[in-house]
């Protein structure tokens, strides 16, 4: 059983409890992926993310589990009690977001704390602690980044006049359509562009 096998299996098991609870949970994709954005957030971090399924070719949501996840019910930082939050999006809509008819879905449930970062009560621990035994092993490998990602920026270029030593710094965009005339000597400047930028992978 791969990591999507076991998720998915995790959703058939926890239908009867939204059933229980008068929510109807729909078909759902689902997968360990990294969200849109906030992965790696030092102050706050996304570890879910649920996207409507009118975003979806075949119209079924899809539901992303962090992969700095553990199968570990009773962990904080627990894929089965984020699946449960994840999932409380799918049958209350994602347009609710984390607002009031949110927060009443997952308290039914047994998700305790802020609507935007819930966590397991004691007895939907009971129940996923069930569930995680009946299912073994979470088939992943949790990832623990030692590297924080860089976001990419525009690479700037110098431009300088060889006269009186006027400078600007353009874009690489702008920096090939052509050196800027400098406003004190009305001569061409000197872009200052390295071979290394000819890689087209750069910006």
């Amino acid at each position: 059983m791969n990591r999507e096998a076991w998720l998915q299996a995790a959703i058939e098991d926890l239908r009867p409890l939204f059933r229980g609870h008068g929510y109807e949970l729909k078909e759902v994709h689902v997968s360990v992926g990294w969200p849109s954005s906030g992965g790696l957030g030092n102050r706050k971090r996304t570890i879910g993310q649920c996207w409507c399924g009118t975003t979806s070719e075949d119209g079924k949501p899809h539901i992303f589990i962090s992969p700095l996840l553990t199968g570990d019910p009773k962990d904080p930082m627990g894929a089965l009690a984020t699946l449960v939050h994840e999932l409380v999006h799918v049958v209350v809509g994602t347009e609710a977001k984390h607002g009031p008819k949110f927060a009443k879905c997952a308290v039914k449930l047994g998700l305790e704390g802020k609507p935007t970062s819930t966590h397991a009560g004691d007895d939907l621990i009971a129940r996923l602690v069930q569930l995680a035994e009946k299912l073994g092993p979470f088939p992943h490998s949790k990832l623990t980044p030692t590297e924080k990602l860089k976001k990419q920026s525009t690479r700037m270029h110098k431009c300088e006049c060889g006269i009186c030593g006027f400078t600007v710094r353009l874009s690489k965009k702008w920096a090939e359509v052509g050196a800027p005339i400098c406003p004190t000597d009305k001569e061409p400047m000197t872009i200052d562009l390295p071979a290394e930028d000819e890689d087209p992978g750069e910006d």
